[in-house]
């Protein structure tokens, strides 16, 4: 286990250095001036050509990227054209409300998807098992700025339950986690639904029935357990998601996470914002995929690394 997870740690460098590269050209050629959106179309050509030498913008591409390079080597991801301030603290000071979404929104998923797919293949072709599909195929369906202002209109605006938008305590989080989670809710309702089927139908179900083993550890620890490897798999995946696209749902409920930072910063030609952002979601996305192995061989020790 070691030996593989220092050989993804490994293997991720040359990938986040790819994300770097992408980041850095696709930026450079997009159209706009992060100059002209710092000052505005008023400003004079002394200052405007003072800020560009001061930024370098008027290097050639090589040596900007070079220097940037060297600036993420050193644990530098720059400061903000528009802020004025250092993107790690930016991060730091963002990031925690993106988990705090990210974590709510998977934890709602988990217990939600994952009871209606057990309680589903309990009772195949039931009242339940009926409910438990509509809800995956209308999660599978809407998208999730749809679902965020269906949710405001009809929690928010109709019933005054919860707040529209902003950030504060738990009524805050109810609305945004549960239109983040919803696709996560279908995915791992159909998922925990097939590969439970596949589980209690196998010999080792049959036996531990026949063993006069009460139903609820026949399901919870026998055929539930054996079906984990691809429901990890979709938490794992849509936990990366959450952490690195809720950009969506950040913007629809004014959350201030890392994810509406990075909106504010593509309207504002942020190019320091948008670039250290980039790169800190993508090692994020890596890591969560490297945990997601992990826990492969701990939910199933058949599971092995070379």
């Amino acid at each position: 286990m070691t030996a593989f997870i220092v050989r993804r740690l490994l293997l991720a460098i040359p990938t986040l250095f790819g994300v770097l590269v992408v980041a850095f050209l696709l930026l450079y050629v997009a159209p706009g001036d992060p100059v002209m959106a710092m000052v505005g179309e008023r400003a004079d050509e002394a200052t405007i050509a003072r800020l560009r030498a001061e930024l370098r913008l008027d290097d050639p591409w090589p040596a900007r990227f070079g220097h940037y390079v060297a600036s993420i080597a050193g644990g530098d991801l720059g400061k903000s054209y528009i802020t004025n301030r250092p993107i790690k603290q930016d991060i730091v000071e963002r990031f925690p409300k993106t988990l705090q979404l990210a974590g709510a929104a998977m934890l709602l998923a988990t217990v939600i998807g994952v009871t209606l797919g057990v309680f589903s293949a309990r009772a195949p072709g039931g009242l339940l098992d009926r409910v438990g599909l509509a809800v995956a195929y209308l999660g599978i369906s809407f998208p999730v700025y749809w679902v965020g202002l269906l949710f405001i209109l009809l929690f928010a605006v109709t019933l005054h339950w919860l707040p529209p938008s902003g950030f504060g305590g738990v009524r805050y989080l109810v609305l945004p986690a549960l239109a983040l989670g919803m696709r996560s809710i279908a995915f791992l309702a159909r998922m925990t639904r097939t590969a439970m089927l596949d589980a209690l139908g196998a010999d080792y179900v049959r036996t531990a029935r026949a063993k006069g083993l009460q139903e609820r550890l026949v399901v919870g620890k026998h055929a539930l357990r054996n079906a984990l490897i691809p429901i990890i798999t979709v938490l794992g995946l849509d936990f990366g998601a959450y952490l690195t696209g809720s950009i969506l749902t950040e913007t629809i409920f004014s959350w201030p996470g890392l994810g509406r930072y990075v909106v504010n910063a593509i309207a504002r030609r942020d190019l320091p914002a948008i670039q250290g952002s980039i790169l800190f979601l993508s090692a994020v996305f890596v890591l969560v995929n490297l945990i997601t192995d992990i826990a492969y061989a701990k939910a199933d020790p058949r599971v092995t690394y070379g």
